[in-house]
């Protein structure tokens, strides 16, 4: 369900005003939040120019998960960065493309939040025109010094304990995703006055769909139950059901996003190739769990809720099954090898 808005409303307004409701706000966090929307706006306008500016293409380098670094992973990288790291807010940053914690330059102080982001997820749509994107999360840092660096502890947080988790769609229009835990909300970006403006607030998605999101080129990888699974979307039912459509741009962020809009599931599986799963826990499941939770929806590993989930490094990886309710507790079911009627043999 969407709920347009018949308000003009900027995003740092909307933040502000959030912030205003919870008692003893300091405004930190808008002004950490003022530091991110400037390093969207400067991805966004580099996205937009990608054709123009030698920003296509790959790099002489591998990241720590042994892909090569599109020159635009980089630079988005390192916009994010540069924007982030002297407001004072953080203790310490992690990012898919960089091995190690990114710890705040010495120069500068340290703050109590924690920020983690893929910088532009759906690299190997870069060079094609095809929709990319950012998701971050921010946490609260756990250990107590706000003078010193952040530690492994405050960034090996369940997504749980997320306090703030958005995605940005660079697409036929920017659109922010945005969630503090008090329903999501989508921000669309006018360049014309440089301001994210709201334009659907407490989204909620479908109990279920007609869409399923997945690589089938893998399924000769896949388990048999899943296999079932994808098999019985396919076949037609007699109350009309089914079958679902096959929808897959290959951007997690732009697949997942089509799905909370309609409602359906998104799938990314284990399989014998990557048997836990080849999404990043940190920086693509935890923020798209919480943010799928908020409009209603459900995230799973399979078995197991994402946000529950204790991460054991930074680069953990986790299968993912999310969207709608309905759809992921069905295929939980099949995981699990138990088949509604007429679903075994489909």
């Amino acid at each position: 369900m969407r709920m347009r808005v018949s308000k003009l409303v900027t995003i740092e307004r909307h933040i502000a005003e959030e912030e205003h409701a919870h008692k003893g706000a300091s405004g930190e966090f808008s002004r950490l939040m003022r530091d991110m929307l400037l390093a969207i706006r400067l991805i966004s306008r580099d996205v937009r120019r990608a054709g123009l500016n030698d920003v296509l293409g790959i790099t002489d380098g591998t990241n720590v998960h042994g892909e090569q670094v599109k020159k635009l992973d980089m630079l988005a990288h390192d916009t994010i960065f540069r924007a982030m790291d002297h407001g004072g807010h953080l203790c310490v940053m992690a990012s898919e493309e960089s091995e190690e914690l990114i710890m705040i330059p010495p120069e500068y102080a340290r703050g109590k939040y924690v920020l983690l982001f893929d910088p532009l997820d759906g690299s190997s749509n870069i060079d094609v025109n095809v929709t990319i994107g950012t998701i971050f999360s921010i946490y609260h840092r756990v250990t107590p010094d706000y003078v010193g660096d952040g530690t492994l502890e405050d960034v090996l947080q369940p997504g749980s304990r997320q306090i703030a988790a958005g995605y940005v769609c660079y697409g036929s229009s920017t659109q922010l995703v945005y969630t503090t835990g008090n329903g999501v909300d989508i921000f669309t970006y006018d360049p014309t006055i440089g301001e994210f403006l709201l334009s659907d607030e407490k989204i909620q998605m479908p109990n279920r769909g007609k869409c399923y999101s997945v690589n089938e080129g893998n399924s000769s990888k896949w388990d048999d139950n899943l296999k079932k699974y994808i098999d019985y979307l396919k076949t037609p039912s007699a109350d009309k059901r089914r079958p679902y459509s096959l929808r897959y741009v290959g951007t997690s962020i732009a697949d997942l996003h089509r799905t909370i809009m309609y409602g359906g599931i998104f799938m990314y599986p284990a399989d014998k190739s990557n048997p836990k799963g080849k999404l990043r826990m940190m920086y693509e499941c935890n923020p798209l769990a919480m943010i799928v939770e908020q409009a209603g929806g459900m995230a799973s590993d399979g078995v197991h809720r994402i946000l529950d989930k204790r991460p054991g490094s930074i680069h953990e990886r986790s299968p993912l099954f999310i969207g709608s309710k309905d759809d992921v507790l069905e295929a939980e079911a099949f995981l699990r090898g138990e088949f509604p009627p007429g679903g075994e043999e489909a």
